[in-house]
């Protein structure tokens, strides 16, 4: 299934927000198809190593090579963006257009699609998000998890070879979180490549190939969620005991 060169390949990386070292000499390999959820403590740094990947934030020292592009050398960092979907907290839907508008925009402006290939693309993937009956609602109109639906399509709908997610459930009421999570595995069932800071186990006992705690910007442990979870590291069991019995 993996082939040997890794996708996502990120090495000694460094960041600095003025005192705060963020990242601390990070480094991650992460392969085709692998599904890799980063949990941590609030500031452990998981976050700012997503944006890292696709650029958002620059790093200080370290490299980043996505699908063989070296992110410092990358001549146009839209052109690698491109391959890498984003899912944040925040749905970030364009708010006074349609759900339809918000998966085509990008389409036809970035990637060049003819108007009626770009709606076939964004109704296959309603579809798939499980709301076709949603494409000319506004977001105001849909709910916190249909929002996030949307969010995936449009992401989706820029073929990307890796789908990065921040938090996704974080600002969903609880019903609403398993239909996202709902998709998001069966993205990962389906083989794409995804790197997920969240904390919902279960998602992560059902989806991931590997766990990675984070605390203070460095890796502390990386295991199958069969092992992290029951791990004797006292950091890894200080932040599990405090996120289990929530």
């Amino acid at each position: 299934m993996n082939s040997p060169e890794p996708i996502i390949h990120i090495e000694d990386v460094h960041k600095h927000f003025g005192r705060v070292h963020a990242l601390r000499g990070v480094s991650l390999d992460v392969h085709r198809g692998e599904v890799v959820v980063v949990i941590g403590p609030s500031g452990s740094g998981k976050s700012t190593l997503l944006r890292c990947i696709n650029r958002l934030e620059e790093y200080d020292a370290g490299r980043i090579v996505v699908d063989g592009v070296v992110l410092d050398e990358a001549q146009s960092i839209n052109t690698t963006r491109q391959e890498i979907g984003m899912v944040f907290q925040s749905f970030n839907l364009f708010a006074h257009l349609t759900a339809m508008e918000n998966l085509t925009l990008a389409q036809r402006v970035v990637r060049k699609r003819p108007k009626e290939e770009a709606r076939r693309t964004a109704l296959d993937l309603l579809a798939k998000v499980g709301i076709p009956d949603k494409a000319s609602a506004h977001p105001i109109q849909l709910s916190g998890g249909q929002q996030q639906r949307v969010a995936i399509a449009r992401a989706l709908a820029m073929n990307p070879k890796i789908m990065l997610f921040d938090e996704p459930t974080s600002a969903l009421d609880p019903e609403m979180i398993k239909e996202v999570l709902d998709v998001m595995l069966s993205l990962a069932r389906e083989g794409m490549t995804m790197v997920v800071v969240s904390h919902e186990m279960g998602f992560a006992r059902a989806a991931a190939d590997r766990m990675i705690l984070m605390d203070e910007g460095e890796i502390i442990e990386e295991a199958t969620p069969e092992k992290l979870l029951a791990s004797t590291h006292e950091r890894t069991k200080l932040f599990l005991s405090k996120v289990l019995h929530m």
